[in-house]
């Protein structure tokens, strides 16, 4: 994992971006955040500066385990499902967990081999149109309509090259994800799970996992879609306060 050096001082907190994203997109997240954070943010493989992405999630977990400070790790989406594992091998690592927009992964392996195969075929389209055609495209997904010129990072998306995400999707997409619904039972460490409201779908992976994982809190945030920390960083600043501050997580 490419990492770039800590920010500020504070608890030691690892971010992890979602797809197209880079580690950059988090900068303006950390100004807004009420709270002061060792930060270190990780470029996941074939994005940004970390341009080799023929890596497996198990793989990913493992670079984030070693290149992480034993402290918070918070993951957004791709990023969630890459926290999500890195906590379950490295749980004396991950201290506390923070989850926006994740999965446990696709449960059945049917559903699974159908991702992989529209992973595929996008894949096959970013490498076909290239990466600017590709993220225009990208974020007029309806998940994405929150965000706006500013909060879209865009500028840091196009530093992506059309083989490193054409990569993080055949290696690393959800179709790739065995589920991870029953080892959740085993996080021990507090975990913070943030949906957008708007996001239905994704509200609903939410509440499975508060409902497996013993010290979890919920927060399903309104006004927001997919990308709940750009969409309403004032109200996720709040929440990482609360959370932090928290001795552990609740139902």
């Amino acid at each position: 994992m490419h990492d770039l050096a800590p920010t500020n001082r504070g608890m030691p907190a690892t971010f992890l971006h979602g797809f197209t994203q880079t580690a950059n997109t988090w900068l303006p997240v950390l100004e807004s955040l009420p709270i002061a954070l060792a930060a270190t943010l990780l470029d996941a493989p074939g994005h940004g500066s970390n341009t080799v992405g023929t890596k497996s999630l198990t793989e990913i977990a493992d670079d984030i385990a070693k290149t992480m400070p034993e402290g918070m790790l918070v993951g957004y989406s791709m990023g969630a499902r890459m926290a999500l594992h890195a906590a379950l091998i490295a749980p004396s690592r991950v201290k506390r967990l923070v989850l926006i927009s994740g999965t446990g992964g696709i449960d059945d392996e049917q559903g699974r081999l159908a991702r992989r195969q529209s992973d595929e075929a996008l894949a096959l389209q970013i490498e076909e149109i290239g990466v600017p055609a590709f993220i225009e495209q990208w974020l007029q997904l309806p998940m994405f309509s929150g965000l706006n010129d500013q909060t879209a990072n865009i500028d840091e998306r196009l530093r992506n090259t059309s083989k490193g995400l054409a990569d993080s999707l055949r290696f690393a997409g959800t179709g790739t994800q065995q589920p991870l619904w029953d080892s959740m039972r085993q996080l021990s460490m507090p975990v913070l799970i943030l949906a957008g409201a708007k996001d239905e779908k994704f509200v609903a992976q939410a509440q499975r996992m508060n409902a497996l994982i013993p010290q979890s809190t919920l927060r399903i945030v309104e006004n927001a879609g997919h990308t709940v920390h750009l969409e309403q960083p004032h109200v996720f600043g709040e929440l990482m306060q609360e959370f932090v501050a928290s001795d552990h997580g609740e139902k």
